[in-house]
């Protein structure tokens, strides 16, 4: 699976395809796909780079969508625990899965100068850490992987010394 996340694309047809595939996954699963839920998810493609709760409160706010916290933390709980977000820890933030419906392991390239974020999958019980898990008997169930540096275009926007 490529990475996803630092390359030009049709942003338009990305959000309308993600949007369906999504609204397919709740049918398919029996899940409500309230207004709320997937106004959320579409201000996270939107963005494609980390975005906090409280901003995107805010944006839900702005249309009318609920001022309280609650409203973003469960719409984000919903769309994490379904597969559709994915929470940046390091940055205590919010994007939208670049491999939506697919089974994987991200590992996620974080611009501390942006917040644009990239999607690569990793395979957990591959490589180092595959090997020190089983060296030692352990059975990895879940990784939390984030790169943080620059993305192209902060680098290129980075006066050399």
């Amino acid at each position: 699976m490529p990475t996803l996340g630092f390359h030009d694309h049709d942003h338009a047809s990305c959000i309308r395809s993600t949007l369906a595939r999504a609204e397919a996954h709740c049918v398919a699963h029996k899940l409500k796909f309230t207004p709320v839920r997937r106004r959320t998810l579409e201000i996270l493609l939107a963005e494609h780079r980390a975005i906090g709760a409280y901003d995107l409160l805010a944006k839900l706010a702005e249309e009318g969508l609920g001022a309280a916290p609650p409203v973003a933390y469960r719409a984000l709980d919903f769309l994490t625990a379904a597969g559709f977000a994915h929470k940046i820890e390091g940055l205590n933030a919010y994007i939208a899965c670049a491999h939506l419906g697919e089974d994987h392991a991200p590992a996620f390239l974080v611009c501390t100068n942006c917040r644009s974020v990239a999607e690569a999958d990793t395979a957990s019980d591959k490589g180092r850490l595959g090997q020190a898990a089983a060296a030692t008997g352990f059975r990895i169930e879940r990784t939390v992987i984030e790169a943080m540096g620059l993305c192209p275009a902060c680098v290129e926007d980075t006066p050399c010394a």
